[in-house]
């Protein structure tokens, strides 16, 4: 039972990145591999700033950290007009140096006692699974905030800006719309998800690790595919919700693997070789439900005949 709540709340905290990968893939239409290290330069922020003292000025800290990756990465496209994917490279690849240089080049830092989820524990008498429960429950406040947020938000004139850019940019551009501006708004809006989901996963293990990054763009990249197969894509407001549901079900079959032991002493060893066929079968199933309906229209077309 343990193991589910922290697969529930580990998803919870990680749906705030596969929130920031929707908007740059779904409302935006950019692949924006910038993830790859706005995650990891979120947690180190908020790591140097809670040990510093400051663990609830953090969060804020973190957002800004992944606006100004997410600024860089617009800049590239647009201004000096970089390809989506090399610009995401460059400043991936610029900083994990940077990350290295915000973490006093230490590829491990810890948050000490200063670790959100850690003062809440100290502030109540609670067993282990109760500490847990607690958890689970705060970061699901955390991820209901945020989604209230951004929904009003992408009702707003700069949000419905937001959303006709990647469905329409020449129509956006018509209609007197700095397209430039409004991407770069967009993908600052997304990295700083992502920075605050980093973020709260390094209050959440109590460090900040330079690797800690590695797999956070696959793992964002299915869990809105899974959201999207199950709830389906009608609408931003579904789609948030979705990206967020679709995290919390990613954890939940990732931690059923594992438990069912089912190689042994190797299920630890081989846990990101399962997590990477589960991710593969995940990205093939809208493959397979064009194939499906397709043979279906093909065999009605055939019976009206």
């Amino acid at each position: 039972m343990q193991l589910y709540i922290t697969a529930l709340q580990e998803g919870l905290l990680y749906g705030l990145l596969a929130v920031g990968i929707f908007i740059s893939l779904r409302m935006l239409n950019i692949p924006d591999l910038t993830t790859e290290s706005s995650f990891g330069f979120g947690a180190a922020a908020a790591a140097v700033t809670a040990a510093a003292g400051h663990p609830i000025l953090s969060l804020p800290v973190a957002l800004v950290a992944g606006a100004l990756a997410g600024f860089v990465t617009g800049l590239l496209q647009t201004k000096l007009r970089v390809h989506p994917v090399l610009a995401g490279i460059i400043t991936m690849s610029g900083l994990y140096s940077i990350n290295l240089i915000v973490m006093h080049n230490t590829p491990n830092l810890p948050l000490g006692d200063n670790a959100i989820f850690k003062l809440l524990y100290a502030c109540f008498e609670l067993s282990a699974i109760q500490k847990k429960i607690l958890g689970a429950v705060v970061s699901a406040v955390f991820c209901v905030i945020m989604l209230i947020i951004l929904i009003r938000f992408f009702k707003t004139q700069l949000g419905l800006c937001i959303r006709a850019t990647g469905d329409n940019p020449e129509m956006v551009r018509a209609s007197s719309i700095n397209v430039h501006a409004v991407k770069i708004t967009g993908l600052c809006i997304s990295n700083a998800l992502v920075a605050l989901s980093g973020a709260l996963i390094a209050h959440y293990s109590g460090y900040s690790d330079i690797h800690s990054s590695n797999g956070t763009l696959v793992y964002g990249l299915a869990a809105v595919i899974i959201g999207e197969a199950i709830f389906g894509r009608r609408g931003v407001t579904l789609g948030l919700i979705s990206s967020v549901l679709g995290s919390i079900i990613y954890k939940i079959i990732v931690t059923f693997v594992v438990q069912m032991n089912l190689f042994g002493d190797y299920s630890a060893t081989l846990m990101k070789l399962m997590c990477a066929v589960i991710v593969a079968i995940t990205l093939s199933i809208p493959a397979i439900r064009e194939k499906r309906q397709n043979r279906y229209n093909g065999k009605e077309r055939g019976e009206n005949a």
